[in-house]
């Protein structure tokens, strides 16, 4: 036998975002992304069969769609406690596309938080510097070996300081 929980408040979520690290924050959206994604391609399969009058189906499609609310309102909380820091968001639909309004010359803008505390910015795509940055925020391995040549080449005591 199980027992239902209401799930927690959106004021206690967004009270609980304030202990978290901006990783921590990102990885949340991140999850939850991931999350309203397969809700959405769930209810896609599930579609055929509610219209073919499958009770469950629809039952089903309706809590995923209550769900899915739930957890678009707790991006844009991950959002809000994002800003709150003075760090910029980037809007990505549940897809998994950068959300337009956020590019800078064509490429999405996005926070690395991984390694430097979240202070440094790349575009995510080749481009701007040259660079090849993968949405993510991880270096591909051309521009990791890239930017480590660059070190050992401009240290002038010939040692690389990690």
């Amino acid at each position: 036998m199980t027992t239902l929980t209401d799930p927690i408040s959106p004021a206690r979520f967004a009270l609980a975002l304030q202990d978290l690290s901006l990783a921590s924050l990102h990885s949340k959206a991140a999850e939850l992304r991931n999350s309203l994604y397969h809700l959405r391609h769930s209810n896609a399969q599930l579609q055929h069969f509610a219209d073919a009058g499958d009770p469950d189906c629809r039952e089903a499609i309706a809590e995923n769609k209550v769900v899915m609310e739930r957890f678009r309102e707790r991006v844009e909380l991950l959002k809000a406690e994002v800003e709150r820091r003075g760090m910029p968001w980037v809007n990505w639909d549940e897809e998994g596309a950068v959300d337009e309004k956020k590019m800078v010359n064509g490429h999405a803008d996005v926070e690395m938080v991984n390694g430097n505390g979240g202070n440094e910015r790349q575009a995510a795509d080749s481009g701007m510097n040259g660079s090849t940055v993968a949405p993510s925020g991880s270096l591909s391995d051309e521009e990791l070996q890239r930017r480590l040549m660059e070190q050992m080449e401009d240290d002038d005591e010939g040692g690389l300081h990690l």
